[in-house]
């Protein structure tokens, strides 16, 4: 079979349902649910360790690179957008397919696997710590519902991370078209605009009371060790903006597909506004104390009335809305699974077996890692280096450097160029640092 026609095939598998005037059972999307969906999907764990990057890099540069992440991101989806259309491809896999033939689109699928799978078991694991207990450095750290209800076998880490995949997980992982989760999207949303709200009023009255000292504005360098450390937040960064796997799902549901730019520019400024906010009052709230996940920061007195309270809310209604992301994540990470896998089948919507059989064994893989991975950070700093790096910036810059369809703009170039450099740079000092860093904590634990 011509590569042409493979691609067209696979390209028809990022439309799970025709619109009703071609003879489907779907009216298309709406504006406002496509934003929430793609804001769903940027804002996810990656909230969480942002106020640590100002804590490394300082409240002026931390807050100069959110924004310059969050503008590289609309930047390379304006590539992936308007180089899709040229070469009439529906979905990221079909464009590098179209640029870079098969291997290309296998590498692709194969990096937006690693990044979703891991994604979706650290949002697993972050949910049986909220939600039951962790051990952290040898300390343990009770969860909301045995704080609540004591322990018991339902609120044992197992069963809340089994009952919460039967409950929840299940029902909105069934959907077939991303559409579907439209509203849980604008709930995880609002949730975790909730969550700004909570560090923010906090953050304001500790700092009437004058209870909190001023934050740290430029990074500390002490030595070398510490300005190579200052790479390591790039790959937290890029993370917090990747949605790159969910922007041809959502842009094929549309009624209208010409808003998809419009809809992007909205969801990048609202995730930059929401991501700046709790990096701010995250970090002028904990100062030198914030931990790399903050969420972990609620676990003690804040120094306020009702500091009980406010702990629970803010730990309750960030699990609440980690389970709303997961769909939308595990929606791209099935479709890519399922090109690697069946690449000249027909779309898996249309196949019950297959979309079924699919789904329980990621599913099932995704509840295995859960319960048997340690540690999470490590591995999330990790794949936000490597996979999430190629897929939100390599790739679309070398699209655009390569250009086989005579498109690009002089911008394009500087700006493919800036991401290419930035990206491969900063990964790799990363991995290095990471790599270093480990090997220093294995002979320090030795000794």
């Amino acid at each position: 079979m011509p590569f042409s026609d493979r691609k067209h095939r696979r390209n028809q598998r990022a439309t799970p349902l025709l619109p009703k005037e071609h003879g489907g059972e779907f009216d298309g999307a709406s504006f406002f649910g496509a934003v929430f969906n793609l804001s769903t999907t940027v804002v996810g764990a990656g909230i969480m360790a942002l106020p640590a990057t100002l804590k490394q890099l300082g409240v002026i540069p931390g807050m100069i690179m959110i924004v310059l992440a969050g503008t590289l991101t609309r930047k390379s989806i304006d590539i992936l957008l308007r180089f899709s259309k040229a070469s009439k491809t529906t979905s990221y896999a079909g464009l590098a397919g179209d640029t870079f033939s098969v291997a290309g689109r296998t590498i692709l699928q194969m990096c937006i696997v690693i990044n979703n799978l891991g994604m979706l078991v650290v949002y697993m694991i972050i949910i049986g710590d909220v939600l039951s207990e962790t051990w952290s450095q040898g300390v343990h750290h009770t969860g909301v519902l045995e704080e609540w209800f004591g322990l018991h076998w339902w609120t044992t880490r197992s069963s809340i991370l089994l009952l919460t995949t039967i409950f929840v997980f299940v029902p909105l992982i069934s959907f077939k078209r991303v559409d579907s989760l439209s509203y849980t999207s604008a709930l995880s949303f609002a949730l975790a605009v909730v969550f700004v709200v909570i560090i923010a009023g906090i953050a304001i009255v500790k700092l009437i009371n004058g209870s909190i000292g001023k934050p740290k504005l430029l990074p500390e360098l002490a030595d070398q060790a510490s300005f190579w450390k200052l790479f390591t937040t790039v790959p937290v960064l890029v993370t917090a903006y990747i949605c790159h796997h969910n922007v041809h799902p959502i842009e094929n549901e549309l009624t209208d597909p010409s808003q998809m730019k419009t809809i992007v520019r909205a969801t990048i400024a609202l995730c930059t506004f929401v991501y700046v906010a709790t990096s701010f009052f995250g970090f002028l709230l904990f100062g030198n104390e914030t931990m790399d996940d903050v969420l972990a920061n609620f676990d003690g007195d804040l120094g306020i009335p009702f500091s009980s309270t406010f702990n629970d809310v803010v730990r309750m209604s960030y699990a609440v809305h980690l389970m709303l992301v997961f769909p939308i994540v595990f929606y791209s990470l099935r479709l890519n699974v399922d090109g690697l896998i069946f690449p000249h089948a027909i779309p898996i919507t249309y196949d019950n077996r297959r979309f079924f059989s699919v789904t329980v064994v990621l599913m099932g893989l995704i509840f295995l890692g859960a319960n048997f991975v340690p540690t999470i950070w490590d591995a999330f700093q990790f794949t936000g280096a490597t996979a999430a790096v190629t897929v939100g910036y390599i790739f679309p810059a070398a699209i655009a450097l390569r250009d086989t369809r005579g498109i690009a703009t002089s911008n394009d170039k500087i700006v493919s160029w800036i991401m290419m450099l930035l990206a491969i740079s900063s990964s790799s000092v990363a991995i290095c640092s990471d790599v270093y860093s480990f090997l220093s904590a294995g002979k320090v634990a030795r000794a």
